[in-house]
């Protein structure tokens, strides 16, 4: 019987319909639709044990599922935290270093449960989330992964811990695999097909002459100018006496609720910043403004940690190299990569302005971290982070730093945030000899993670002594910490020493198609993408890509950026 070429097509598209129809677990059936478990697990980047999970009867709908894995989730990181804390109840058999790194699972894990506790009370709410509650929970998803792993990496580095390595390893297997089954699900579920529109322009704020929209006057800050803060009369007076700064008059930017001084000198509430941040209350919000901490010139030899119940914490310096946080934990002197920071921030909300981060232990001694930070909604403007490795350790969450300098020499901007340095100085230092240098590291393990390393406006510059180096020391944007990395250079200065291949591979072909680095609208010598690397996941990109990878974007900075008072775009330049 022969069929005309509109009878065919009619009758596969009826065939098609009829198949939509009497499958309402398809991939485009609504999460509220009915679905077998084996159906839900499809999603995720292992079936075979998502199906291990999910309650083998019954036909929940992705959110039930979203919902179960989750709690599931949140009794699992009760039990790994559990198991870690039997391990250090033992510590008078364990080496320094092997305590180290299960301290740095202890807090990574009572993170884990925070965040898992987090986004239950969220997603037990309400189906429909609005676009900045679905941005928080990926992010709390996302950095469940990351804490896992930054506690497996610590104990693999530590020779002596032998014994916990073996008795963790099926444990932080299975908890990785569990919290990215949760990942997988509330991705399918809560987040739509073509995500939400955002807006790609500029913050709204004041628009000064030469036409760059600010929020800070960008000659002021750490320029010896002013600072917008909103505060009473008598801490504005304590403020201007203290910094020599007159505050503007008529302006709400920046809401202060409360202010202390650190001073070597003893002028101060504090001599130290650790004294300093222990005072500010716990658990702040940030709707009664910042806890601010003025922070006198001067060498501050000490290592400080903003604890997760610091929030929304305020600290201002005298400016880069006036304010100096300084300190040389390293690796080679048996601290963990994690816990060698001389600056760590956990607590929601903090912002930095006007401060020099040091680590000094010199090349020699590898990786030695100046900063790091897990901070949501953290910014850091006009700071100087200065290392060889590991100098800044951008570990976890959502993060902004804007017109800042970072020196270092292998993979110097690390970690696995969601991050954006916008205008920012980096430059590239002498490593020792033989060594290459590797600008960026980025550590996204999962493609359900919403993180990434966003560079733009920024210049990639040789310090004095690379410089001074005659051009023998190769430099590399970066290479694939993990499996899934993703870095996005754009409309950025690269002077000479960026290598024409641009990118390094991290050991042979691992994650060359499974990684996202693109370049766009770069300018300067180092710039050209003729002779880059041909990778599957190399990418040059345009503007509609770009767009993706802005503050606005990537890391919703309109949300919140603006009470922070720092000058940003939000979009393309």
């Amino acid at each position: 019987m022969a069929f005309s070429h509109t009878g065919v097509l009619f009758l596969l598209l009826l065939s098609f319909l009829l198949l939509l129809l009497g499958n309402p677990a398809s991939s485009d059936a609504p999460p509220s639709a009915p679905v077998d478990p084996s159906t839900a697990c499809n999603s995720t980047l292992d079936p075979k044990f998502c199906k291990t999970v999910l309650p083998r009867r019954g036909s929940d709908n992705l959110y039930d599922y979203g919902r179960f894995s989750l709690a599931k989730s949140l009794s699992n990181a009760g039990r790994f935290l559990n198991l870690v804390n039997r391990y250090l109840a033992g510590r008078s058999t364990l080496s320094s270093t092997a305590i180290l790194a299960l301290q740095d699972c202890q807090l990574l894990s009572s993170l884990n449960i925070d965040f898992l506790t987090s986004a239950g009370a969220t997603l037990n709410y309400t189906d429909n989330l609005l676009d900045p509650q679905v941005e928080k929970v990926q992010t709390l998803l996302s950095a469940l992964l990351t804490n896992q792993q930054t506690c497996s990496d610590g104990l693999q580095a530590t020779a002596s811990a032998w014994s916990v390595k073996n008795g963790l390893s099926v444990p932080i297997s299975n908890s990785t695999k569990l919290y990215g089954i949760s990942l997988a699900l509330f991705k399918k579920a809560w987040i739509p097909k073509k995500k939400y529109k955002r807006n790609g322009g500029r913050v709204p704020s004041r628009v000064l002459p030469h036409g760059r929209s600010l929020l800070f006057h960008e000659v002021n800050v750490g320029r010896n100018g002013e600072l917008p803060l909103r505060m009473s009369a008598p801490k504005r007076g304590l403020f201007e006496r203290w910094s020599g700064r007159r505050l503007l008059q008529a302006t709400d930017t920046v809401q202060v609720d409360d202010i202390v001084l650190v001073s070597q000198d003893g002028s101060g509430n504090f001599t130290t910043i650790s004294d300093a941040v222990n005072s500010a209350p716990s658990d702040l919000d940030g709707s009664t403004g910042y806890y601010l901490i003025y922070v006198a010139a001067g060498v501050y030899q000490e290592y400080v940690v903003i604890s997760k119940h610091k929030k929304y914490l305020m600290m201002i310096g005298d400016g880069i190299n006036q304010t100096v946080i300084t300190g040389n934990h390293n690796v080679v002197d048996g601290w963990t990569t994690f816990n060698s920071s001389t600056f760590a921030v956990v607590g929601q909300g903090f912002v930095g302005i006007n401060m020099t981060f040091q680590n000094t232990a010199g090349p020699a001694k590898h990786q030695a971290v100046a900063v790091r930070n897990g901070a949501d909604l953290s910014t850091f403007y006009s700071c100087s982070f200065e290392g060889y490795q590991d100098t800044l350790y951008t570990h976890s969450m959502r993060q902004f730093y804007g017109e800042c300098d970072i020196y270092g020499t292998v993979d110097y901007i690390f970690g696995n945030a969601a991050v954006v340095f916008q205008s920012c100085n980096v430059y590239s230092r002498l490593p020792l000899q033989g060594q290459t240098n590797t600008i960026t590291a980025q550590g996204r393990t999962d493609p359900n993670q919403n993180t990434g390393t966003s560079m733009q406006d920024c210049n990639f510059l040789a310090a004095a002594d690379l410089a001074a180096d005659n051009g023998s020391t190769i430099t590399y944007l970066g290479r694939p910490w993990k499996l899934y990395s993703r870095t996005v250079i754009m409309q950025s200065f690269m002077d000479s020493l960026i290598d024409p291949a641009g990118w390094l591979p991290w050991n042979g072909d691992f994650a060359l198609d499974t990684l996202y680095y693109a370049e766009y609208n770069n300018s300067g010598p180092g710039a050209g993408v003729a002779n880059r690397v041909t990778w599957p996941g190399y990418h040059v990109i345009g503007s509609s890509d770009a767009a993706n990878f802005t503050v606005s974007s990537f890391i919703l900075g309109d949300n919140w950026l603006p009470q922070a008072g720092v000058p940003y775009d939000g979009g393309l330049l």
